[in-house]
């Protein structure tokens, strides 16, 4: 009987794990974005070194994964930096301070992209008064972005000629038919639904001010100026200051601290995995992970990062 105890233990142990711990749900990103087949490549490293951890992947946005996860719809979830904490202080978009939020890990940086059709006349933000626009659907951190720039310029939607709301892959084909002159998105680049429309279509990218840079910056210390490199699409010949955050990785502060502890660890083990869907995660070190952006660490990360000398 000695010998069947602990292995009854354990069994009944295992079954008495919260339910957190075995199912749950990771918003990643919208359709034609880096985040859903990074999601994936998070999915398979942290089921396979996790027993019994099943993660269901829904797609998501910057903001409504914040909130999905605040109000315990989801486990686990991209962010970015600046809306983020916008959601850690209350402002909006966001209807209250979110405050059930934990930071997993710092990935790479977000470029926000103004990308105009070359025969567009458009120089600089100001020059969108009139345009067509296609940006990303309502609430999605780009969207915002779009909006709070085009105030920062005196202009709105209704300065625009017209406004549509869509996927990457939707906008792409606005593009490539005429039916919008500007597109904006935020995500790495380069961007696949970029290079797409790059294949078709002439393209611009606008470059983001020193006025406009500060202003954001003062608002909110998560934006950067970022600088995508001449030759990252075709036809670039200089490079293009613009507007960036960091993408990161949020958890539901009360997921088990050993599982976080292990998805933290894994994915310091699996760069290379990440990097191959995303390649500017490329040479991320776990010290790059344990960056404080303003967000609080769950336990589960912080014991890694202090085992790893990170923090």
């Amino acid at each position: 009987m000695t010998h069947l105890k602990p292995t009854t233990f354990a069994v009944a142990a295992c079954f008495a794990m919260p339910a957190a711990a075995q199912q749950v749900t990771f918003m990643t990103g919208p359709q034609g974005g880096s985040w859903i087949p990074l999601g994936g490549a998070l999915k398979g490293m942290w089921e396979k070194a996790v027993p019994g951890l099943n993660i269901t992947q829904t797609p998501g946005a910057g903001i409504s994964n914040v909130r999905g996860v605040d109000e315990g719809k989801a486990h686990i979830g991209f962010g970015n930096s600046s809306t983020t904490v916008d959601g850690l202080e209350g402002r909006a978009p966001y209807p209250k301070k979110v405050t059930k939020v934990c930071q997993l890990a710092n990935l790479y940086p977000q470029y926000w992209q103004v990308v105009a059709l070359a025969d567009a006349k458009v120089n600089s933000y100001a020059d969108l008064k009139g345009k067509s626009l296609v940006t990303q659907p309502k609430g999605n951190t780009g969207e915002l972005l779009t909006e709070l720039v085009l105030k920062m310029n005196g202009l709105n939607y209704q300065s625009l000629a017209k406004v549509n709301f869509n996927s990457y892959n939707e906008s792409v084909g606005m593009m490539k038919d005429g039916h919008a002159n500007v597109f904006t998105l935020g995500t790495t680049a380069p961007a696949s639904a970029v290079m797409d429309l790059a294949s078709a279509r002439d393209i611009k990218l606008i470059p983001v001010d020193d006025r406009i840079m500060g202003e954001l910056k003062r608002m909110n210390p998560g934006y950067n100026k970022l600088i995508i490199k001449a030759g990252t699409y075709p036809k670039q010949d200089k490079d293009v200051p613009v507007i960036g955050y960091s993408t990161h990785v949020v958890v539901a502060c009360d997921l088990p601290e050993a599982t976080v502890y292990q998805m933290a660890k894994i994915m310091a083990g699996n760069v290379d995995g990440m990097a191959a869907v995303v390649k500017s995660i490329e040479g991320m070190t776990p010290k790059d992970m344990a960056l404080d952006i303003g967000v609080p660490f769950h336990k589960g990360a912080a014991k890694f990062y202090k085992e790893a000398g990170a923090m």
